[in-house]
């Protein structure tokens, strides 16, 4: 009989639980294996839920080393309604006899559900064929991904990691990464998939004769790109550093936007002089704005006593400053973030660009600019390379406090 070992894909092969039990009598606690129905594709992830002892709700969202805690969960009976931590997205579930299912609804998009399944018991929802040696994935691949329409390609570094048939790592573009992305592989195929709340994304490829990858890339509801890579452990992307900059004829950072309570706030504020600032382009709907949100948090609290300040330029999903302030006192409450934040506008890049007319364009959220204690631009860094990253973001985290420290020095 084939061994036979079990991982996160698969999902049309995982109906095989009883229908005996009673939704009044099924215990909710236990790990879920989900499912969002996109593109005519079942991309997977895995939940836990806990019911504790007061009758509070707990799930957690894991993508391979991370783990995202959802603790505002309603419960009407059957039904459960779970906001998606500090995004305006929620999944709306009915408890069922087999499985647990619903919608995915971003609120702030028009006609964006998609059906979402949670099916609990253990992994087993792909059988992998473990008598057949799996190929090499394991390194650093030169990619690029192809958007059909408009042919238009974007050049990545793909980072991946394996052990046997179990594959995990992430995606580096010039624009930021792809976070925590976990999968297998079957043979000659690698799948690999995430679910942060935001972003729902599959990724697979096939192994070519020549050593190459072809495969397809799917997110959410309609965007999908083909990607092909080859794989050169020397691949190296554009400095982020080098890609957003001032604008021939100018040679400030200005600005002047309302903050939470409605008040205008430039850089030439008094809060401001003799300090070092960074100004933080991002977004709430934005993961690696809240991986970005999370490092300068904790950054700030550690330092602001030094002579340093931040300011969070908030681009939100809808040109409404109630809707916008809301989004940001959610991430603010969540995250116990104490550094300034204000309302800057949308999240549509050309606009945001016009907001700030000095730089050659706003090409990523988050982008994070630094001046110096006499208001010069030291640097502008775009995207963020979070945590998924491994080595890359410890290697951000290090220049970064280098930098800083030299310029707080001073």
């Amino acid at each position: 009989m084939q061994k036979i070992t079990t991982y996160i894909f698969g999902l049309l092969l995982l109906l095989t639980f009883s229908c005996n039990i009673d939704n009044k009598e099924l215990v909710l606690d236990g790990l879920y294996i989900g499912e969002i129905a996109m593109q005519g594709k079942s991309t997977p992830f895995k939940m836990q839920i806990d019911e504790q002892e007061d009758g509070q709700i707990i799930a957690t969202i894991i993508n391979g080393e991370e783990q995202i805690v959802l603790n505002e969960i309603e419960r009407n009976g059957d039904s459960l309604h779970i906001p998606l931590h500090v995004f305006d997205i929620s999944l709306d579930l009915e408890i069922q006899n087999s499985a647990i299912s619903g919608t995915y609804t971003k609120h702030y998009e028009d006609d964006y559900v998609l059906p979402i399944t949670l099916h609990k018991g253990d992994e087993k929802f792909l059988l992998v064929n473990t008598d057949v040696k799996p190929a090499n994935f394991a390194g650093k691949w030169d990619v690029t991904f192809i958007e059909p329409e408009a042919q238009d390609t974007t050049k990545a570094v793909g980072i991946f990691k394996q052990n046997e048939n179990q594959v995990s790592g992430t995606f580096l573009t010039p624009l930021g990464d792809y976070r925590y992305l976990t999968g297998v592989a079957d043979d000659k195929v690698m799948k690999l998939s995430t679910f942060d709340g935001n972003h729902a994304f599959l990724f697979e490829a096939t192994l070519q004769d020549d050593g190459t990858l072809k495969g397809d890339f799917y997110s959410g509801k309609e965007w999908y790109e083909s990607w092909s890579a080859l794989r050169d452990e020397n691949i190296e992307l554009p400095s982020p550093d080098s890609l957003t900059y001032l604008k021939k004829g100018y040679d400030r950072i200005q600005f002047s936007f309302p903050d939470l309570e409605g008040e205008k706030v430039s850089l030439t504020d008094e809060k401001y002089q003799g300090k070092v600032v960074i100004v933080q382009i991002f977004g709430t709907w934005c993961p690696n704005c809240m991986d970005e949100t999370k490092f300068l948090a904790e950054w700030y609290k550690a330092n602001k006593d030094r002579g340093a300040e931040i300011i969070g330029l908030a681009y939100e999903q809808k040109d409404d400053f109630e809707y916008a302030k809301r989004r940001v006192e959610k991430m603010i409450n969540k995250w116990d973030v104490d550094y300034d934040f204000l309302i800057a506008g949308t999240s549509d890049k050309e606009e945001a660009s016009k907001t700030l007319p000095m730089l050659n364009q706003v090409i990523s959220f988050p982008t994070m600019i630094i001046l110096n204690k006499e208001g010069e631009l030291v640097n502008i860094h775009t995207g963020f390379s979070g945590p998924g990253t491994g080595k890359y973001y410890e290697e951000f985290k290090a220049n970064f406090n280098q930098k800083m420290d030299s310029l707080l020095a001073l």
